[in-house]
């Protein structure tokens, strides 16, 4: 029988160890000098999520049942989350910026039986009924009830805070369904155990040192639950979470220097613009203990950047891994800085670092084929590029309501334990360390035969002084190279020379020019190589 366990139990330790510390501050208006914060200590976080889930329990909400939640981060969004956890319903998180249409057809294939959520999550529940007919229960969080009808979460929380036992769960049992930021296709539902966001949080915590009573700025709000559940004080930032990139830069310091923040985590879209603007204004940052930064590789300038205005020996860390398995590596400024990053000018990839704990990754042929049953054979030496597979305590089990995704994505052991294909392509160098060259959807195949992988290549490209960014796509099997930013005659002449000088890259023979390249909505970071190529095909 699996071990009894909740994630909300994290919460209750700190509240009996740490009660007084606090545990959320969220901002106020103005935005002045000394801004004033709402805040939750551990103890009151604790309270508020046991008014709240027996609020959410006498309005029939049970465990198993699925909770579309749609509530911005706020005072309410993390007692909230933790509540529903308690009382062992299912949390179902869709990242709002994927986009209406991949919104819509998320709610459907789910088809949640609880809806909680602000006025214009209830408000889209009535204009698109279709998408929506699967809830029974409405809870507005915050505003008024207007059409939508249901209840509201300030009259349904209880009165009583004294400790609320929820029925048992174990670590088997599921938490939560995380959307996939739907980078490579429509996004999908990925299940997410008690165990799992356990083994996620002790990793996190272990990996990096982190420490109960630490401050936190998390930039996504998802890794604000992680903090949380370390004992961290969470600040949650005065910033739109959908979109990243265009978080304004002093308001971060500001609440950095205001709360003494130790630990900040964004995307690097969010990380280059916040570091120019640090640099141009002479900001340093010495109450950083790390930084990091997920939903893509950052360039080793940034790393450079950084390092003018943190401490001493302070790093930026960058963990590796997918919504499906996180986290799976990770590697430090020092690291890139001394050794990877002259390696990735050579063409070999970015180097994602050393594996996390209890993790173990095995790169195999690649293939767009199911592979059902495990074999060592499937394996590759060290140094050959292959699909990178994993297997551990985080990684997730199923897709929900897509079983053909599931059995494209899993590889099963005799054992019934089973490999993820994360599907990405990398290999191992000969010091453990696990390297990444892109997405194997992104793979071109030329008509010789020979197979490229874009982020070898583009490194080649990005390092061009007129080059922001570069992405490789394949035309009529031929490989062509897509610039981002505005053509000269002069640039196109230079880099088809530099693409000649390298055997890696010598059959590109076309450049081509886009704007501004199409990201994912999540990070702001991830490159949509499929739509560039889909463009550049009607250019060609």
């Amino acid at each position: 029988m699996s071990e009894l366990f909740n994630i909300a139990s994290w919460i209750s330790e700190h509240a009996k160890t740490r009660p007084d510390q606090t545990a959320i501050l969220f901002p106020l208006q103005p935005r002045e000098k000394d801004r004033k914060y709402a805040s939750l200590s551990f103890l009151q976080t604790e309270k508020l999520i046991d008014r709240y889930a027996r609020g959410l329990s006498a309005i029939g909400i049970q465990k198993g049942d699925r909770v579309s939640l749609f509530v911005p981060p706020s005072l309410e969004f993390m007692p909230l989350t933790f509540a529903l956890y308690k009382i062992g319903a299912v949390v179902v998180l869709i990242d709002p910026g994927m986009g209406k249409k991949g919104l819509l057809s998320s709610i459907e294939t789910i088809k949640p039986k609880v809806l909680v959520g602000i006025g214009r999550a209830m408000l889209a529940s009535v204009i698109y009924r279709k998408a929506f007919r699967s809830v029974k229960i409405k809870v507005t969080v915050g505003g008024r009830r207007w059409l939508w009808g249901g209840h509201k979460l300030d009259d349904i929380k209880s009165d009583d805070d004294s400790p609320f036992e929820g029925p048992p769960t174990t670590r088997e049992d599921e938490a939560s369904i995380l959307f996939t930021s739907g980078s490579t296709g429509p996004a999908k539902g990925v299940r997410y155990t008690h165990g799992v966001f356990d083994a996620q949080t002790t990793h996190i915590q272990q990996m990096y040192g982190i420490q109960s009573g630490e401050v936190d700025l998390p930039c996504f709000p998802l890794f604000g639950l992680f903090s949380l559940a370390m004992g961290m004080t969470v600040v949650i930032p005065d910033m739109d979470p959908t979109k990243p990139a265009l978080a304004d830069p002093s308001l971060l310091v500001q609440a950095i220097k205001q709360h003494n923040i130790t630990n900040a985590f964004a995307s690097p879209a969010l990380w280059k613009g916040f570091v120019k603007w640090c640099l141009d204004s002479g900001v340093s940052l010495p109450t950083l203990n790390r930084v990091l930064s997920a939903g893509a590789p950052i360039p080793p300038q940034l790393h450079r950047d950084f390092s003018q205005i943190l401490r001493e020996k302070v790093q930026v860390h960058t963990p590796y891994g997918a919504t499906e398995s996180l986290p799976v590596a990770s590697i430090g400024t020092t690291e890139v800085l001394t050794e990877t990053a002259e390696i990735t000018l050579q063409g070999k990839g970015i180097c994602v670092g050393h594996l996390a704990p209890n993790i173990k990754v095995r790169i195999i042929g690649i293939s767009d084929d199911v592979i059902s049953d495990w074999n060592d054979d499937l394996c590759l030496p060290d140094g050959q590029i292959g699909e990178i597979c994993v297997s551990g305590p985080v990684v997730t089990t199923e897709y929900k309501e897509l079983p053909e995704k599931t059995r494209m994505a899993k590889i099963y052991n005799p054992d019934g334990s089973l490999w993820h294909r994360i599907g990405d392509v990398g290999y191992f160098d000969a010091k453990g360390r696990l390297w990444f060259c892109g997405r194997k959807s992104h793979r071109v195949n030329c008509a010789d035969g020979k197979v490229m992988f874009p982020v070898p290549c583009e490194a080649l490209f990005n390092e061009h002084p007129a080059v922001n960014r570069s992405a490789l796509v394949e035309v009529e099997q031929k490989p062509v190279i897509i610039i981002e930013g505005v053509s000269a005659d002069k640039t196109t002449e230079e880099l088809l020379k530099l693409a000649q000088e390298h055997d890696l890259t010598s059959r590109i023979k076309t450049v081509l020019y886009h704007q501004s390249f199409p990201v994912d909505l999540r990070h702001n970071a991830k490159i949509h190589r499929l739509q560039l190529r889909d463009w550049a095909r009607k250019q060609v």
